[in-house]
């Protein structure tokens, strides 16, 4: 009893096949109640195929999910009244208002799951802070205002667990910033998470735990900060208009600068004691730059290391969705 308690989801040896196509290989993963749980992973690697399982638009092809202590293949209709879902591709109608548009989610929710209660529409809509757009039609939203009013929706039942696909895809850095302020929100009132993001830095703050899956196998599991110390045991120097002479010392010391387009060298080192002799080889030698900044490495710079590839926004190659 006491593992159904602390966990929403459980995934065990999960495996999904389409053909001769293995998508999903063994996979297992846990997710507390009540945290912000990230899946990560490049195109193609198992990531959609792996979430549609669990809140149930696919069937596994052998393995175990349990979603709120219940196997999803088992007890649809008890599960669904008490999760909530954004997909990617959320839209609405465009001549009703962000207040119609949630009643009109409500009605049609209760109506098909028969509970008799309706959403506090106007609770739902002060928690993703539109209470000065509720009478604005959804045409007129910005994309930022359109994710927040499509989270709203997700929220119409009061669910327990809420799955997320790409909640700020597309939006300016301001408008991805006031999602998150949402998605912290909810977490405070005890929701568990479950997002999918092609943003490393959104992962890094918002998420308790990240999994990275990597051709159909989970790779990586931890907090961010988990994921960055025992993957990422170096310090990355970055030093900005460097000249040739500064380039030429710090190669022939040993090391790998890797140059961007404007001037500037990023040079990973394992040690403080190298980066010091570093800086005091290339002021012997004349050499110059404008300034420098040292770092550990983000999740994104895991993530690439781990996968061996690049975070690619959008639908896989061909269409494909894995």
């Amino acid at each position: 009893m006491a593992k159904l308690a602390e966990h929403a989801i459980e995934v065990e040896n999960l495996t999904k096949r389409y053909g001769d196509l293995l998508a999903v290989n063994g996979i297992s993963f846990n997710v507390r109640k009540g945290e912000v749980f990230a899946f990560l992973g490049p195109n193609g690697a198992g990531k959609t195929t792996t979430v549609e399982i669990i809140d149930m638009i696919r069937t596994p092809t052998s393995g175990k999910v349990r979603l709120l202590g219940m196997d999803v293949t088992k007890k649809r209709r008890a599960i669904i009244p008490r999760i909530g879902v954004l997909p990617q591709d959320f839209s609405s109608f465009d001549r009703i208002t962000v207040r119609e548009t949630m009643q009109y989610y409500s009605r049609l929710f209760f109506r098909a799951s028969r509970l008799r209660r309706n959403a506090d529409i106007d609770e739902l809509i002060e928690l993703v802070n539109l209470e000065d757009k509720a009478a604005e039609q959804y045409k007129n939203l910005s994309g930022g205002l359109r994710q927040r009013l499509g989270i709203a929706i997700a929220l119409v039942n009061d669910p327990e667990v809420v799955f997320l696909d790409e909640p700020t895809t597309g939006l300016d850095p301001r408008a991805r910033r006031e999602v998150w302020e949402v998605l912290l929100g909810l977490k405070k009132k005890g929701k568990t998470i479950f997002l999918t993001t092609h943003y490393m830095e959104e992962a890094e703050i918002l998420a308790d735990t990240v999994a990275i899956i990597s051709k159909g196998t989970i790779i990586a599991t931890g907090s961010p900060a988990e994921l960055i110390e025992n993957n990422a045991k170096y310090l990355v120097l970055t030093l900005q208009s460097v000249d040739a002479t500064a380039f030429e010392i710090i190669r022939k010391m040993g090391f790998d600068p890797v140059p961007d387009t404007h001037q500037d060298l990023k040079v990973r080192m394992e040690h403080t004691e190298d980066i010091l002799k570093t800086l005091n080889a290339i002021r012997d030698a004349g050499g110059a730059f404008l300034s420098l900044d040292v770092r550990r490495p983000n999740l994104e710079e895991v993530f690439l290391m781990l996968t061996g590839e690049a975070f690619h926004a959008g639908p896989a190659k061909g269409g494909e969705v894995v």
